[in-house]
């Protein structure tokens, strides 16, 4: 199995630049399967996830290609109806690819989906949202399968906000003529991305954005262009690089105004930086302030929790104590006890909260990465501290974030992956 080696303790310096929104392209991608034509996918992030994504979609009987980070996707040859178990398993949001298959063949057969750790969680808002729209569901014991009869427009009410759902019912609804209203939504940038590119196509879609969705259904759509919009959560993670190693850092290629809550914790931290038009410029900040009381995930516009692990390496540099306020995830802070190892001073208040009491000095260790972002926050960490880190399980790390020991690399990391 893979690992990180990382020598840490040095200051970096130099430009990164983000790459295509994991979350965006992972949508996108089930998405061209609704579309009647070949659709051409740009800027798409070269990383495990996409990869799973597209040998779903092949599996299917779908022709996709790549030449770098272009995709074109050709659903005119899909010849399956039952997603691939072993492939299945290894992607939460190949539950995506039910409602464009429901329209294509008009039936789907898949097994629980899978995913990390995190990634395990029901599927309870895609199965009902897909009953309202008429869909018939047979449980199965390894799995459900699903029927396109009687389908009608619907209404649903999410009873929380969910962005994978949001965008699963918005996809399918495209399709179903007639009004579907979708309330309670998800309002990240990567739900309003994927309204504009189907609207592009031909549907109507009003209200993504909001918490309230509206879609014209539409009886066929017309294959496009998609371009990925930039990683949000990419460039919150190199910032916060910059910030804990106290390093002058570029990131590069972001949209500023998708991270509005992030500038404002690095004001209340005394964080050195500046903003530009696709930019921020991350430079020294030597009296690092701990955040009492307001990093606390939440849905967007809030903190996001995928920038929870990387928030609180920040804050072992800081100087007082920082509480952090996980609300989305159960389990989400148990890889504290990997940041505690390395001479972290945390103090877990209950299974949602942690205190960080700072500054301390971080010592290298040998680590196991438990999910996407927290692995990536044990990466910063190890970039931080004195010493040498070993990080394994680094499979669920590349999952996220495409070539990341050579774009560190490029920073001034000592960061090599070995077997």
């Amino acid at each position: 199995m893979a690992k990180f080696v990382i020598q840490g303790g040095q200051t970096l310096s130099g430009e990164i630049r983000v790459s295509g929104a994991k979350n965006a392209a992972l949508k996108a991608l089930p998405a061209s399967l609704l579309l009647d034509g070949i659709t051409t996918l740009t800027n798409v992030p070269h990383i495990e996830d996409v990869n799973r994504m597209v040998e779903l979609m092949r599996d299917l009987g779908a022709t996709v290609t790549n030449e770098g980070s272009t995709y074109t996707v050709d659903p005119s040859t899909v010849n399956r109806d039952e997603l691939n178990p072993q492939l299945h398993q290894k992607l939460r949001s190949s539950i995506l690819l039910a409602g464009p298959m429901l329209h294509r063949t008009g039936k789907i057969v898949f097994p629980e989906p899978g995913g990390c750790v995190l990634g395990k969680r029901p599927i309870d808002y895609f199965l009902s949202g897909y009953e309202a729209f008429g869909v018939r569901i047979e449980n199965r014991s390894d799995g459900y399968t699903l029927f396109a009869e009687n389908i009608h427009p619907a209404k649903i009410v999410f009873p929380r906000i969910s962005h994978t759902a949001t965008e699963a019912m918005m996809m399918f609804a495209a399709r179903v003529p007639g009004t579907t209203t979708l309330i309670n939504c998800a309002m990240e940038p990567e739900v309003g991305a994927l309204a504009g590119f189907l609207n592009t196509c031909g549907a109507k879609i009003s209200g993504a954005g909001t918490p309230t969705i509206i879609i014209e259904g539409a009886e066929k759509l017309t294959a496009g262009t998609y371009e990925t919009i930039p990683d949000r959560i990419e460039a919150g993670t190199f910032a916060i690089l910059g910030a804990a190693t106290q390093s002058k850092i570029k990131v590069t290629g972001i949209n500023p105004a998708h991270s509005e809550i992030l500038w404002e914790l690095f004001h209340k931290a005394n964080i050195n930086f500046e903003l530009g038009e696709d930019y921020v410029q991350m430079l020294p900040s030597p009296d690092i302030k701990a955040i009492t009381k307001d990093i606390v995930t939440h849905e967007y516009p809030g903190f996001p929790t995928d920038l929870q692990a990387p928030m609180t390496v920040l804050m072992t540099q800081a100087h007082g104590s920082s509480l952090v306020f996980e609300t989305i995830y159960d389990g989400r802070l148990f890889y504290t006890d990997s940041l505690i190892s390395m001479g972290a001073d945390i103090l877990m208040c209950d299974p949602h909260r942690i205190l960080v009491t700072g500054p301390t000095a971080l010592a290298g260790k040998k680590l196991v990465s438990p999910d996407i972002r927290a692995g990536i926050a044990l990466v910063i960490a190890a970039l931080v501290a004195k010493g040498q880190s070993e990080i394994d399980n680094i499979y669920l790390i590349n999952r996220g974030y495409e070539s990341i020991v050579e774009r560190l690399s490029g920073l001034g990391a000592d960061i090599k992956e070995l077997e």
